[in-house]
């Protein structure tokens, strides 16, 4: 029997080493996997590369993870905002890199892994410090910079409703970037409002199929 519910997170982050590339999934707050998040935070895992939409704010989700320590990298289209205060320390004072991704440019890339896609070819950031050093082509009129395709170890999204078999739906803009994440990383974890018994979510709405779950865990635990 299918059954990809856990309520020991820790369970989820078994294989978790050293290293590893994460996808945090969430448009700022909304959707972030704080409950995640915290249990990442839990672990010993050091050295880590964090691919996400934004780089953290206040104290709490990523900020808080950034502000362990504990990451090498961070790639993201959206790093400062008023209170990004942790990043900005960080960043100054040469304790975390940054690899700055056109929002776009970062989703196209991300559902390019899940894709089985090497990477492509995009008109976004020609001629600007963010296709230095990278392969650049011109088809037809215009020029265009290769952009890679982005995997990653370990995603953690959180969805709005899902089933044992890791069949999720979304709310809203909380949907951003956790469903290409789902599709590109080698492991991926979602914490879920509600579950439901399997056949009650509507098979034309949801939005991740459970292929690409290995975990859910219910955010009441």
């Amino acid at each position: 029997m299918i059954n990809k519910l856990t309520y020991t997170i820790s369970d989820a982050f078994a294989q978790l080493r050293d290293g590893a590339t994460i996808m945090i999934g969430g448009f700022g707050g909304a959707g972030q996997p704080t409950l995640l998040i915290d249990a990442l935070i839990a672990t010993t895992a050091r050295d880590l590369t964090i691919i996400s939409n934004n780089a953290g704010n206040g104290e709490t989700g990523i900020a808080a993870l950034l502000d362990t320590g504990r990451v090498r990298k961070i790639v993201c289209s959206f790093p400062r905002q008023s209170d990004s205060h942790v990043f900005n320390r960080l960043y100054l004072a040469g304790d975390i890199e940054l690899e700055l991704v056109p929002q776009g440019t970062l989703a196209e890339r991300i559902r390019a892994a899940g894709a089985g896609i090497g990477g492509f070819f995009t008109r976004t950031a020609i001629g600007t410090t963010l296709a230095a050093g990278k392969e650049t082509r011109q088809i037809g009129d215009d020029h265009y910079v290769f952009e890679s395709a982005l995997h990653a170890d370990l995603a953690l999204i959180e969805a709005d409703v899902g089933d044992r078999w890791g069949n999720l739906t979304y709310r809203k803009a909380a949907r951003n970037f956790g469903p290409v994440m789902a599709t590109a990383a080698a492991v991926t974890v979602a914490s879920v409002n509600r579950v439901v018994d399997l056949g009650a979510l509507d098979p034309e709405c949801v939005v991740t199929p459970g292929i690409y779950i290995d975990y859910v865990v219910p955010s009441a635990i």
